[in-house]
């Protein structure tokens, strides 16, 4: 099975619907439980329209020591609900950690595409080369030039952990959201 081709350049891809209800369902079950491969966490953001929680199984993507999650599929549902919440959210694996999202301008997120590409390497080349190629519509080895040329259309966050009541600076009990 192919993975979901998120290449199109249009402002929104949407998925197809076996990768929705697989998503939805297992995916979210598996990253709030810790039980995803390594940076896969549950992103849980108010809807915009109904404003009951919306949860979505997403990828953090750490860089420079920050986290980000970057938004295969453009200007998505929990994009525009991240928007619409001011940036507040919280992201789950295992345990919840407050969240503030702060959108990346376009010309700061090729740099962090670019490490999301990176760490899709630890699959193995073969992987690395099909998230290139399907989430980016990219060579398997892009350059930063051809990354900066797809970037408008995949939105970037950059995650601030908050603090609460027993947490640590990353909203945590001492392990960062995006740690196995």
């Amino acid at each position: 099975m192919q993975p979901q081709d998120y290449s199109r350049r249009v402002a929104y891809r949407p998925p197809a619907a076996w990768y929705r209800r697989i998503s939805n369902r297992l995916g979210v079950l598996l990253t709030s439980l810790g039980l995803a491969p390594r940076g896969a966490v549950t992103l849980t953001v108010l809807g915009r329209k109904s404003g009951k929680p919306r949860r979505i199984p997403v990828l953090v993507t750490p860089y420079r020591g920050e986290d980000y999650l970057v938004a295969l599929a453009g200007e998505s549902d929990w994009v525009r609900n991240v928007r619409a919440a001011g940036g507040q959210a919280v992201i789950r694996r295992r345990s919840a950690h407050p969240v503030h999202l702060t959108e990346v301008p376009v010309d700061g997120r090729s740099e962090i595409i670019a490490e999301y590409l990176r760490s899709g390497a630890r699959w193995g080349a073969k992987a690395a080369a099909q998230q290139a190629r399907f989430y980016f519509g990219l060579d398997p080895d892009p350059t930063l030039t051809q990354i900066r040329a797809v970037a408008g259309y995949y939105p970037v966050f950059r995650a601030t952990y908050r603090r609460g009541a027993g947490q640590d600076a990353h909203g945590g009990t001492g392990d960062r959201a995006s740690s196995g």
